[in-house]
């Protein structure tokens, strides 16, 4: 009865622990940029982007990356050159693309870009990924997030690059 309490109590501490690692704070968390939308640019002139087909969306869904990589942490040798909302007109729809460089010595093992997004009203509708693996010392990485939402209903978004060295 006692060995069950004990088993009970270390799963519960443990489970808290594993819990909290999402919730980085202080000087380990993530910084993020924020970026802004325009739906005008699907060039229909409509002041909106088109949904996706159903099949469209099947290969979206496919390609978003959404799990994000636990072992991963802000590393000074990576930043964000630049970034941008794209809205494609093939199955890929709304984008946010960029670069990122590594301007450090030392090769980094994964490199993972967050993109978070919201509406008009602050709501965060989803996080998206873009990862790569092996970046070399003084080298650039152009990265895509494919995004889920409909491109009317998001209204902003930040990105943040993270990594874990080799």
């Amino acid at each position: 009865m006692i060995r069950r309490r004990l088993l009970a109590a270390a799963g519960a501490v443990g489970a808290a622990a594993v819990a909290g690692c999402n919730a980085v704070t202080g000087d380990e968390a993530p910084r993020y940029e924020s970026g802004t939308i325009d739906v005008e640019a699907d060039g229909d002139g409509d002041g909106d982007g088109d949904d996706r087909s159903a099949e469209e969306m099947t290969a979206a869904d496919a390609l978003a990356e959404q799990d994000i990589n636990e072992g991963v942490t802000p590393l000074d040798a990576l930043s964000i050159d630049d970034h941008e909302f794209v809205l494609e007109d093939d199955f890929r729809g709304p984008t946010i693309q960029g670069t990122v460089t590594n301007a450090g010595d030392d090769p980094i093992q994964v490199v993972e870009v967050r993109a978070r997004v919201a509406d008009a009203n602050g709501a965060h509708l989803g996080r998206y990924l873009a990862t790569t693996g092996d970046l070399g010392s003084e080298s650039k990485w152009a990265f895509e997030v494919i995004l889920l939402e409909s491109p009317d209903e998001i209204d902003s978004y930040d990105v943040t690059v993270l990594g874990t060295p080799t």
